[in-house]
């Protein structure tokens, strides 16, 4: 279905662009308490959740109001012990994050700095592990959305695992839309939210754990709203039940996603979508003489940074206005030693709509080099 009602397409990493009937599914009101709402929709998310996660029995899935950044505060406040110790590979914006996460809940942490650009060495992290006997929990961004770069979860939960360390990824622009399986890799909390590869939109995000270790996370918290095992507790107690004032809106809107994901052909027929979205992007942008940021490589197929083109004519806010006057809106550069900005190709976003944005991009590029 075509997004005719919208004024513009959001190619962004989230809030993305949502299909007409998700957005629809928000017009109607439902009751916190009733079952209608807590088993037919609450339980049923969960559910599937954990389902497109892992094959794997000893699963869990806990939803969380807030942003993504809400839920990734959440598993860090709430399942690190007092005497425990955090690992953060941080190569963006969002590793970096969980860093200051851990620093603002004074939670023991050594980071892993290393560039926008460079993934994280397997032999570095086996290193600090070996090093440090103290560390008792690891955690990495999957998609770091600041370049575009996917991070190499195998390796990396290979070596958490023969270290005998408790896994947390975040996969907020991964999950739903690139196959893996939690079960398989190791993971024992994964976070994603509402509002990106399921196609929904914001309001709450959600963490897929192994129950196991869940259960030790009991009086852990340092957070009242962001306690992860109490929320788990009061959803399956009360089948479904939030303990607080649950984004209801959000939740059925999120309920229709999840649907029309099923009715795409799943995980791996999104994958392909947006992996042809991504390509098309790339050979476009190059043609016009615009070079991706990462080697090819290193992409992931939810966003690409691309360097800033080098004409003393062009303004990124000027491209930005031309582009959205067309009906495309992108995201500005978040590299801190390169001038570039990112263009992402998730969501109710498909090829041509790609083939278009290539089109509305030469139209200004054209317009910003004097010619209009």
């Amino acid at each position: 279905m075509e997004n005719v009602d919208n004024q513009y397409l959001l190619l962004t990493p989230g809030p993305l662009t949502t299909s007409p009937s998700v957005r629809e599914a928000m017009l109607k009101d439902w009751c916190t308490w009733d079952d209608d709402y807590n088993k037919g929709i609450v339980q049923v998310i969960r559910q599937q959740l954990v389902q497109m996660a892992t094959q794997h029995h000893g699963y869990t899935s806990v939803l969380m109001q807030g942003s993504g950044t809400a839920s990734v505060e959440a598993t860090i406040g709430s399942v690190i012990p007092a005497d425990g110790k955090l690992l953060v590979v941080n190569n963006g914006a969002y590793g970096e994050r969980i860093g200051q996460i851990a620093q603002y809940l004074n939670i023991a942490h050594h980071v892993i700095e290393l560039d926008e650009v460079t993934q994280p060495s397997v032999e570095q992290l086996i290193d600090v592990l070996e090093t440090d006997h103290t560390i008792t929990h690891v955690a990495m961004v999957h998609c770091e959305t600041t370049t575009g770069m996917l991070n190499p979860i195998e390796a990396v939960c290979d070596v958490v695992k023969s270290h005998n360390k408790v896994m947390i990824l975040d996969a907020m622009s991964s999950f739903g839309g690139i196959p893996m399986d939690i079960g398989e890799l190791g993971i024992d909390f994964m976070i994603s939210s509402a509002n990106k590869c399921i196609q929904g939109v914001p309001g709450f995000g959600f963490v897929i754990a192994k129950q196991t270790e869940l259960e030790r996370c009991k009086g852990l918290a340092r957070s009242l709203s962001l306690d992860l095992y109490d929320q788990w507790q009061c959803m399956e107690i009360n089948q479904g039940k939030w303990r607080f004032t649950s984004p209801t809106h959000t939740v059925r809107a999120f309920h229709q996603a999840l649907i029309e994901l099923t009715e795409e052909g799943g995980v791996a027929a999104r994958f392909d979508r947006y992996s042809m979205n991504q390509k098309i992007l790339v050979e476009g942008m190059e043609k016009l003489g615009i070079q991706c940021l990462l080697p090819c490589d290193l992409h992931s197929p939810i966003i690409t940074s691309f360097f800033s083109p080098e004409h003393p004519d062009y303004d990124f806010k000027q491209f930005y206005n031309l582009l959205k006057q067309k009906g495309f809106v992108i995201y500005p550069g978040k590299v801190s030693n390169a001038d570039c900005f990112r263009i992402g190709n998730i969501g109710d976003v498909h090829n041509h709509d790609i083939e278009n944005l290539i089109t509305a991009v030469s139209e200004s590029m054209y317009w910003l080099a004097g010619n209009q």
